[in-house]
């Protein structure tokens, strides 16, 4: 890690709009959140699913999905080479993406989505392996970006048995 005396180490409002990495970075300003920030991009993902929802087909929504990986893995790069923290705290793209993922699985309906909010959060706090592993072991954009992956597909997976041998 490098870390970089010209940006702040407390990014604010002002660092967020300087670059449009830091911006996609922190999902428009939902990583500034004092308190919970990846609970908070997180949330922000709702809207933006819902909105997509609308207008794409599953099989875009997976496409758009790759893209706005891909570009997570390049906002996250800069932001954290510019505040010298490969997945700081307010980088909160990496939850956003990873929890659209999450809803183009679930079942449209709110408490399907509050359920999938809730498994995907305890996976990405809790980190069991093997997210904490990849957590540790990769870093810049991709690692930023790869962890949440894992803590959706564990999501996932827990709603899939949900589903099979519950209801």
């Amino acid at each position: 890690m490098t870390i970089s005396t010209s940006e702040p180490l407390h990014p604010d409002k002002v660092f967020v709009q300087r670059h449009p990495a830091h911006f996609i970075a922190f999902g428009g300003g939902a990583g500034l959140s004092p308190v919970a920030p990846g609970t908070a991009g997180t949330l922000a993902a709702f809207p933006l699913f819902w909105l997509l929802d609308y207008f794409l087909d599953p099989v875009e929504f997976l496409l758009l999905i790759i893209a706005l990986f891909i570009i997570g893995i390049w906002a996250c790069s800069v932001t954290g080479k510019a505040l010298g923290d490969d997945d700081h705290g307010g980088m909160v793209w990496d939850e956003v993406v990873a929890f659209l993922l999450v809803l183009v699985f679930t079942p449209n309906s709110l408490i399907w989505q509050a359920f999938a909010f809730l498994l995907f959060r305890l996976f990405d706090i809790i980190k069991p392996p093997p997210i904490r592993y990849y957590d540790n072991k990769l870093h810049g954009g991709f690692g930023a970006m790869f962890d949440d992956m894992l803590a959706a597909f564990f999501t996932l997976l827990c709603l899939a048995a949900w589903k099979a041998f519950v209801i």
